[in-house]
């Protein structure tokens, strides 16, 4: 049977005590790249594009319209602001996790792996219930969009893997080693 000494417990706690606030941070991140990029750099699609075509019965809005871009600009912003304010809060909760040496949490590869499982993570729920569940869009509407849809799911699929994988090739974190003892170590 193996037990964990104090020392372990110690290193999990600390690599666990940025995992919320990276995972956060992912996921309002990782909405911004969907929002900004897809809604409005390429206008692939927006919040309420196909719901000519959901399964929840929400009004069609269409953004082919200048009243039907106006309500899709709108639930964007809703988007937008639920995006930042998970921003906001993972930077609060890192904020109050990282009590000292607070510049060094942005070179550590276990918060960018957090980071990446976040963004992995909001594509993939939001994949699932926007995309298949709710049908109210979809990533590139029409002819394929299944497999955009999909494509959209194994993208997030891989950000939650490689995100993890670059958590676990990081040191624990620990913001209040010394620079000189953390030189020597991965991280």
């Amino acid at each position: 049977m193996t037990t964990t000494t104090g020392a372990a417990q110690a290193d999990t706690s600390r690599v666990r005590s940025i995992q919320l606030p990276g995972i956060l941070l992912g996921v309002g991140l990782g909405g911004f790249v969907d929002g900004i990029l897809l809604h409005q750099l390429l206008q692939w699609h927006h919040m309420l594009s196909s719901t000519d075509q959901d399964r929840i019965g929400v009004k069609y809005y269409d953004p082919g319209t200048v009243p039907g871009l106006e309500m899709n600009t709108v639930w964007d912003g809703v988007f937008h602001t639920v995006c930042w304010l998970a921003v906001l809060l993972g930077l609060a909760v890192l904020y109050s996790r990282v009590t000292h040496h607070r510049r060094r949490v942005w070179t550590s590869r276990v918060l960018w792996g957090w980071v990446l499982v976040g963004w992995g993570l909001f594509n993939l729920v939001e994949g699932v219930l926007d995309h298949h569940v709710l049908g109210i869009h979809h990533v590139y509407a029409g002819a394929g969009q299944v497999w955009w849809d999909i494509g959209f799911l194994v993208l997030g699929a891989l950000l939650v893997a490689g995100g993890y994988l670059l958590q676990r090739s990081g040191g624990p974190f620990d913001p209040a080693a010394p620079a000189a003892r953390r030189e020597g170590r991965r991280g």
